[in-house]
């Protein structure tokens, strides 16, 4: 099975409480977004979230969630939306401990 997958990887101490999300991801048979955290001294992986549906299923509707931005101004200091992407506040992404418990979710039990 394919999975249409979108990367993010900040580290455990970054306080990001979202995450930029491409709309187009939305469209995809089988879209997720993985969102892995990682300890920057010791580069030791997790916790790992994921945002989408289960192996097979789209990515759950995202015209609720709030347009992004650009984040530099135009000429006149306007910043323009970006309606291609969307931000997805941390508290819609499921929790997983191990890179197993990532698997079993993006592909189903082995």
């Amino acid at each position: 099975m394919i999975r249409y997958l979108q990367l993010k990887a900040p580290s455990r101490e970054a306080r990001t409480t979202k995450q930029n999300v491409r709309a187009a991801l939305e469209i995809k048979p089988s879209g997720v977004v993985v969102w892995v955290q990682f300890d920057a001294a010791t580069l030791e992986l997790g916790p790992f979230l994921v945002f989408g549906g289960s192996p097979g299923s789209p990515l759950p509707d995202l015209s609720a969630f709030k347009v992004a931005r650009h984040t530099k101004g135009n000429a006149e200091g306007i910043k323009a939306e970006r309606p291609a992407i969307r931000h997805v506040p941390k508290s819609h992404f499921t929790k997983y401990e191990s890179s197993v418990q990532v698997y079993e979710a993006l592909f189903g039990a082995p």
